[in-house]
Order: C-alpha cells, then structure tokens, then sequence
C-alpha cells in the first residue's frame, strides 16, 4: 500500500510540457517525415507510414494529457514507457525507408573477410553447435529487452530523480540508430548469405545486389528469405528467438549493431547507479549477447564491434545533453 500511494501521490510541481524522451520522438518523426515526402513516389507505402507517425503522436499527446490530469509517479512511468513499446513499430519502419537505397552489405562482408581472413556468421554457429552453447548465447540474446526494463525499472523505484534522464538516454540512442539504419542500408548475414547463397560467401565471393531488398514483398517477409535461425531448436531460448524474428525481423539495421549498441548504453547506466547486484547480473548477459548477435547470423562481427564504440559514444553524448 505504502509502495502504490507514492506512485499516485500528485506532484508538487508537474512538468508542463514534453518530456526529452518525447521531443526526441518527436524529432525523429518530423526528420523522417521529411525523407518520405521528399521520397513519395518510390516508397511502398508512404500514407500508411505517416499514419503510423500520426499514431505516435496522437499516443503521445493522450499519455501526456493523462499525466496532466493526474500528475504522479505512475502517470509519468505511462509516458516513457508508451515510448519504449512504440519502439517495436519504429525499427521495420527504418527497412521501408532505407530500401530504396542500394544495398552495402559485398562492402561489410568484404571487410569481413578482410579483417578475419573468415566470416564468422558463417562459422561460428557451426563450429559451436553443442545446445549447450546454443542456450546460453540464445539467452543472451533474447535478454535484450528484459536487460533494458530492469534498469529503466531500477532508477525508477531506487533512482528516481535520474530515472527521465536515463530514459532518454536510452531512447535517444535508439533513435540516432534509427537514422544510421535509414541512411546506411546493411541487411545483414541472415539476409545476405541467402539471398548470394552460402556457397559463394564460403569462397570469399560477395556479389553486390543493388535494389534486391527493395523487389521483395513489403507486407510480411517469407522466411525463405532468411536463412534458418542456427543453434538447437529444442532449446526454451531458441524458440523464444524465433518468435522475435517471426514478429518482425526485417532485412535492416545490421550495422552497427544496436542490440550491442543499446546493451552498452544500459551497461554505463547500471555502472552510473552505483548497484553492484544490477552490473554484475547484467555483464554475463551482455558478453552473451555480444557474441550471440553473429552466432545467429543476424550481424557480422564487425557491427557488433562498432556497436560496442558507437553504443558509448552515445550514452556520453546524450548523458552530457540533457537538461533538467
């Protein structure tokens, strides 16, 4: 009872207007919205993704009028966390506008195979198929989310007064890798290798495909289209895996990685709050998902690699911009 009156305890004094996290939505919607009107004609389905911005900000604009009606602790966690679930409708987003560029991915996998002599996408998952192995980078890769819920919900209970900063820190990042997602159109291996095919890959061969994303089905994606998820498919974890990828994987975001990316952003989090219990529990998991991201053949090793640098960049970046 004590815990549920201090999250409906009104605020002395309410924030006015938009939160950060929101304006940076908000942002990102204007940017974007820019880019499909300039690109009208050669996107799929241009009005129904400006629906979806509609969307966003109508939800935005009713979440924001509940906490002005009832200005507390709860009212506010709605805000940021109706951010965080809009997340799922802006990353496919990010394929239907960077499908009308000319795929990079004979650029990444030639560095690739520059820099490892090897692809590791293509034999790690085979060199360590054991379900033992297949468990535990499948659990860290499906972490993901859970790993970003526990610190959001950690500053919130016990971090209060950093819990907005730390939300748009997180949210922020997730949007500036939206906009490198858009800009730079890597599709990744699962993607790649199947569509060139695995043979020529293995002999170090990475035929440049154009506008091949851009003539596939834009409703659903078939999952010929990708390769099969590798790793032992009776496993708890890998099942959960392949629901995720079934409800929205798309031939987008591979580089760099934001599932590193954001885990890194959550990492300096769980390292700014001083809980050693949160770190600890977290480093494991993150390590797994690091190496998991090209066990299941959804990024090279060198975008989970940038993602790890561009990750800390910008939890420095909007932890040094944001205001009170």
């Amino acid at each position: 009872m004590k815990l549920l009156r201090q999250l409906l305890k009104l605020e002395a004094k309410p924030i006015r207007g938009l939160l950060w996290l929101e304006w940076a939505m908000v942002f990102y919607a204007a940017l974007t919205t820019i880019f499909i009107v300039a690109s009208y004609s050669r996107l799929h389905d241009p009005v129904q993704m400006l629906f979806g911005r509609g969307q966003a900000l109508v939800m935005t604009l009713a979440l924001w009028g509940a906490y002005r009606l009832f200005p507390c602790r709860l009212t506010l966690f709605g805000r940021v966390a109706g951010q965080m679930i809009f997340l799922g409708w802006w990353y496919p987003d990010t394929f239907e506008l960077n499908r009308i560029f000319p795929n990079l991915d004979a650029f990444f996998a030639q560095a690739e195979q520059s820099l490892f002599g090897f692809q590791p996408a293509l034999t790690f998952c085979h060199t360590y198929a054991s379900p033992f192995v297949s468990e535990l980078l499948t659990l860290g890769y499906v972490s993901y989310y859970p790993m970003i819920a526990a610190v959001l919900l950690f500053y919130f209970f016990f971090r209060y007064e950093r819990f907005l900063r730390s939300a748009f820190i997180i949210l922020a990042s997730f949007f500036l890798f939206y906009v490198i997602f858009v800009l730079l159109p890597v599709a990744g291996p699962q993607f790649y290798f199947q569509a060139v095919g695995t043979d020529l890959i293995a002999q170090g061969q990475f035929p440049h495909l154009g506008d091949y994303f851009d003539r596939l089905p834009f409703d659903v994606l078939n999952q010929d289209q990708m390769l099969p998820l590798p790793g032992w498919k009776d496993g708890l974890f890998y099942r959960l895996l392949v629901e995720a990828h079934n409800a929205g994987e798309r031939p987008t975001a591979a580089f760099p990685s934001s599932h590193v990316g954001i885990t890194t952003v959550v990492l300096w989090l769980a390292r700014e709050a001083r809980n050693r219990r949160l770190l600890f529990t977290m480093i494991p998991l993150a390590v797994l998902m690091f190496f998991a991201t090209f066990y299941i053949q959804a990024h090279y090793a060198i975008d989970a690699i940038a993602g790890l640098a561009v990750g800390t960049l910008m939890y420095f970046l909007f932890r040094w911009a944001y205001r009170e």
